[in-house]
């Protein structure tokens, strides 16, 4: 990582925790199979310029620290022989929108798979306590709006259809894409972990709802 750290704008040492933090989220939501075989990625936010990722086909639970690769805010290698995600530009979109965004994650449960099928164009989650782990959620009389979006191979397209949708909805924490996983985002890595745990028990709720 030398090389990247001397033209970088961020100091090395915010590169180093955010790979670790990453890394052992990555081992966290492995253990709950919500990132099978090498599913999911990863980011953080180093600076207004850059965020670190992790790197393609890694496998999420047995990251490290050089798994994590970085990436200008425009989706592209910075100084690596490590080639990034190819969903990568649906994280920096996030970081180009949204200053206090600083983590980034994407998952692949069983849960957001099967419900980003049986959901039409969102999911409607209302009524539940645990929705106050969100922030800015207070109370749980709210309803908070999940979009569902269909799966495409075109990454630059479905990240423009993300981000007109941003444009015409406030508070939305989250994000599915048909048959494939979940997007969440928040303030910190472990913050973005928070609200993954959220989605999950609440997705797992509504599967067992559906099912009667």
């Amino acid at each position: 990582m030398s090389a990247v750290i001397q033209t970088a704008d961020f100091d090395p040492a915010t590169l180093q925790l955010h790979a670790r933090e990453l890394a052992a989220a990555g081992r966290f939501l492995h253990e709950r199979g919500w990132v099978p075989a090498t599913s999911g990625n990863f980011s953080a936010r180093l600076s207004g310029r850059h965020a670190a990722i992790t790197a393609s086909g890694r496998h999420k639970g047995a990251l490290t620290e050089q798994d994590i690769m970085v990436v200008d805010l425009d989706g592209r290698a910075v100084d690596s022989v490590l080639h990034p995600s190819a969903e990568t530009r649906l994280h920096t979109m996030l970081y180009r929108r949204f200053p206090d965004v600083g983590a980034v994650m994407h998952t692949h449960s069983i849960n957001a798979t099967l419900l980003s099928r049986r959901s039409g164009n969102a999911l409607q989650l209302e009524g539940y306590e645990l929705l106050k782990a969100f922030r800015g959620i207070t109370t749980h009389e709210t309803c908070l709006t999940v979009p569902v979006f269909d799966n495409d191979q075109d990454i630059p397209r479905l990240a423009a259809q993300v981000d007109l949708y941003l444009d015409a909805h406030d508070a939305v924490h989250g994000y599915l894409i048909r048959g494939h996983g979940l997007y969440t985002w928040g303030r910190d890595v472990a913050e973005t972990v928070r609200h993954l745990e959220a989605f999950e028990f609440l997705f797992q709720c509504e599967l067992q709802q559906q099912r009667g």
